[in-house]
């Protein structure tokens, strides 16, 4: 498998989303799952301190499901650990109108708590999984940078946050010589929400144009794409009123031609599509057989003309 860089680390090109394991996934199939993914060559683990806190559970599962298989695997060198801090609830039953935040001294306390629910001693990737603007970014920038200055967190990276407030974060951190975020986690796909329509998951942040564009001029950070299958709508889930508009029906009609073009599923197509923009594709599996479709998209070749055929949809 290909390899993309977040600035230290080296990452496989597709990374594997563990948030149903030890919750809706066994840790029989889960260890299949994380099993068969390292065998293709995968590297890149995903998941953070909050899955799954709803439908009954706790936040603990996937950490401790990771954990477990990388102990008794004995390959914790071999792979790359990503999980995030922010979005626990601070109690059962709560959401993220309770969350944790992201004080400095929330970000080492939780990631202590990461640590020892994963079994490591330090976390690759440690990401600000949702914003907290009732903080500042120097007091978050400094529970970050003491956790990389005691090596316990190599580098950091934020999800779902607004383009203007990942720069000033980036901006503070190389006023005061600190640690910069790395990586950046949002949702996106082929297909796109209608603008100002709320998604059906709480909490979710779509990659925007503006935030292409930004990385692209940066050059130092990398895009990671969570939802980059919708949870299964490209295949038979319905795609819900934030997808319901005409450009969804065109780009539809060019990602299934592109598909017939290539014997490939739909799925494998827009991780093609993705991978091809140098974009790591976030992707979660319930079975082996999910997780083989997936690789799949590796071999996956689209073309100049199909590319721009795809982009232009609209």
């Amino acid at each position: 498998m290909k390899r993309q860089r977040i600035g230290s680390l080296e990452v496989s090109a597709l990374a594997l989303g563990t948030l149903p394991f030890g919750k809706w996934v066994d840790q029989r199939t889960s260890f299949a799952i994380m099993d068969r993914f390292a065998e293709a060559g995968g590297t890149f683990l995903d998941t953070a301190n909050n899955y799954v806190f709803w439908d009954g559970g706790t936040g603990d599962e996937s950490e401790l499901a990771v954990g477990r298989w990388l102990a008794e695997r004995g390959n914790r060198d071999a792979m790359v650990v990503a999980t995030k801090v922010g979005a626990r609830p601070l109690a059962p039953g709560t959401g993220l109108e309770n969350a944790e935040g992201l004080s400095g001294d929330t970000v080492r306390s939780a990631a202590a708590a990461s640590l020892k629910r994963l079994g490591v001693d330090h976390i690759d990737l440690y990401y600000s999984h949702i914003e907290d603007r009732g903080v500042t970014f120097e007091d978050t920038l400094g529970g970050f940078t003491s956790l990389v200055a005691a090596g316990r967190v190599r580098e950091i990276g934020a999800c779902n946050h607004a383009t203007w407030r990942f720069d000033r974060a980036r901006a503070v951190s190389r006023a005061n010589g600190r640690p910069v975020y790395t990586a950046v986690q949002q949702r996106y796909s082929y297909l796109r929400p209608r603008p100002n329509v709320k998604l059906p998951e709480g909490g979710h942040v779509h990659m925007t144009d503006e935030l292409l564009d930004y990385a692209a001029a940066e050059g130092d950070v990398t895009l990671v794409a969570y939802s980059a299958l919708l949870a299964g709508r490209y295949r038979d889930k319905p795609l819900g009123e934030a997808y319901d508009h005409p450009g969804t029906t065109r780009r539809l009609e060019v990602l299934h031609e592109v598909a017939d073009e290539l014997g490939a599923t739909v799925n494998q197509v827009v991780l093609a599509w993705l991978l091809r923009q140098d974009i790591v594709p976030l992707v979660g599996a319930t079975s082996v057989a999910q997780l083989e479709e997936t690789l799949g998209a590796l071999d996956l070749k689209l073309d100049d003309d199909q590319v721009e055929r795809m982009d232009s949809a609209a």
